[in-house]
């Protein structure tokens, strides 16, 4: 017999977004809330995605600027960092220092942190995979869930691995085996030239991997961001030793002895790999990373039981409301808006607070209820050597939406770089719209640049105009001067 549960809201899946969602549609109240869960409470971002690619990345970067000044350049003569001490790193970020269940793929809780979390705000956590069965009830194993106020999807989104021949067979690393690395292969084929792609391949230098391929459909690296972002990645990747081969995909895949051995372990013996394009040719490699892309997670959680495509994303209005179904909420990878976990998390604190001011009877007037910064204003920084970071609409974006734009751009040379080492190389680019003369898009390419892109998404957001964006003085001596630069050309 099926036991029957009541809360005011149930989110299925408990990642950060579905985390943030729950909480922010409790808090200050006497509602209740539960998150289901099937894997670890935190999600992909906590386990497999941005905590641990960022933890692998940071001391491959700490040296790369420890070499950059004298006196800590003879302190820092090795090329590479310790690879044991990196893993060690990466595990002491996730919380995991020992070979268990991020590593294996089962399914051993061990984020008790997490939990602590929800339960201190008030939120239930439950183990198993959550399906919706009818309006505002999911079904876990024996148990029914019915939400008296709302259900959240926050299921996000897995690796895509596309239908080559024989890729599928050989179990090819993804990106949870990327982050979750435990045995370092020496010749390595990345298939993508993503963000996923990118990053990871610098880190597996780091790591010591002596051959890296990347096979690149596409004719540059980072495709959605400003030309010269790509340019100075695979710039930077080629001097590492790193082999890119533009307009080149795979075209076969041979790994007769291919074995689940478990994340980040390598998953048989050598694979040969035919690619095909402008850089065919035939490889043996010791495992093939597949970074070329992600799906929504709806094929099983249960849209069919409400009459709605289990495929492909799980689409919502600017509530993040699913159109005709006014108690449910699609938050995060899962709708496909945006594939970045903070802003799932901003979609998660709009519709939290969407279902607080539904509950209470408070009418949806207020900006807060309105999720538009993931049209035209989304921040994103690549950990990659040289770092990038980016906001907004690029030039080639704002002329396809057809906008007459002025774009600002030139070498990043201030005093606050030189201070960071004399032979500092960065690029710094901004677009604006010529009608309103406010800040369209920025990009800045180089080290610590990441610091730089809150500003840029603030004057988006505040459509700041460029003659009060003028008055906003960066401090001396910080990279932040480059602004001064920038604005200047718009004068």
């Amino acid at each position: 017999m099926v036991g029957e549960t009541s809360y005011d809201v149930v989110v299925i899946g408990g990642g950060p977004v579905g985390e943030n969602a729950a909480d922010y549609a409790i808090r200050g109240s006497d509602r209740t809330a539960a998150i289901v869960e099937h894997e670890l409470l935190g999600g992909e971002c906590s386990y497999w995605a941005c905590m641990p690619s960022k933890a692998l990345l940071g001391p491959g970067n700490a040296l790369g600027e420890a070499r950059s000044l004298g006196g800590s350049r003879e302190r820092a003569s090795a090329s590479n960092p310790e690879p044991s001490g990196v893993l060690e790193w990466r595990d002491t970020v996730t919380g995991r220092l020992d070979d268990s269940s991020a590593h294996r793929g089962g399914a051993t809780h061990d984020d008790a942190g997490q939990v602590r979390w929800a339960n201190g705000a008030g939120i239930e956590v439950i183990r198993g995979h959550g399906r919706l069965v009818g309006e505002k009830q999911v079904r876990v194993g024996d148990q029914l869930l019915t939400a008296r106020e709302a259900v959240v999807i926050a299921t996000g989104s897995t690796a895509s691995v596309p239908p080559i021949p024989g890729l599928r067979e050989a179990l090819p690393w993804t990106s949870r085996d990327a982050t979750n690395i435990l045995e370092i292969p020496e010749r390595v084929v990345v298939l993508g030239g993503g963000v996923v792609a990118c990053e990871a391949a610098t880190w597996l230098l780091d790591l010591g991997v002596r051959g890296l391929v990347m096979a690149i459909r596409g004719d540059r690296l980072l495709p959605r961001m400003e030309p010269f972002a790509g340019e100075r990645v695979a710039d930077a990747l080629r001097a590492r030793g790193a082999d890119l081969r533009f307009g080149t995909t795979i075209e076969a895949v041979d790994r007769p002895d291919a074995t689940g051995s478990g994340y980040g372990r390598l998953h048989g013996g050598p694979a040969v790999v035919r690619l095909t394009g402008d850089g065919a040719g035939e490889l043996t490699v010791d495992e093939i990373l597949v970074a070329a892309g992600r799906s929504p997670a709806t094929t099983d959680v249960g849209l069919d039981a409400l009459g709605l495509t289990a495929e492909g994303p799980l689409g919502v209005d600017d509530h993040l409301t699913v159109p005709g179904h006014p108690w449910l909420y699609s938050v995060g990878d899962v709708n496909g808006r945006n594939a970045l976990t903070h802003m799932g998390k901003y979609q998660a604190r709009v519709a939290g607070d969407v279902i607080a001011a539904r509950a209470e009877g408070r009418e949806l007037d207020d900006i807060r209820y309105v999720a538009g910064s993931d049209h035209a204003a989304v921040p994103q920084v690549v950990f990659t050597r040289p770092e990038i970071s980016s906001v907004g609409l690029t030039r080639e974006q704002a002329a396809d939406a057809g906008i007459d734009v002025r774009v600002a751009e030139g070498e990043i040379s201030v005093a606050g770089s030189y201070l960071l080492g004399p032979d500092y190389s960065g690029y710094a680019s901004v677009v604006v719209d010529a009608t309103r003369d406010v800040l369209l898009g920025a990009t800045f390419v180089g080290p610590q640049t990441g610091e730089l892109v809150h500003s840029a998404t603030v004057a988006i957001v505040g459509e700041v105009p460029l003659a009060r964006l003028w008055h906003a003085v960066p401090s001396y001596p910080t990279v932040s001067e480059v602004w001064l630069r920038l604005l200047d050309q718009l004068r």
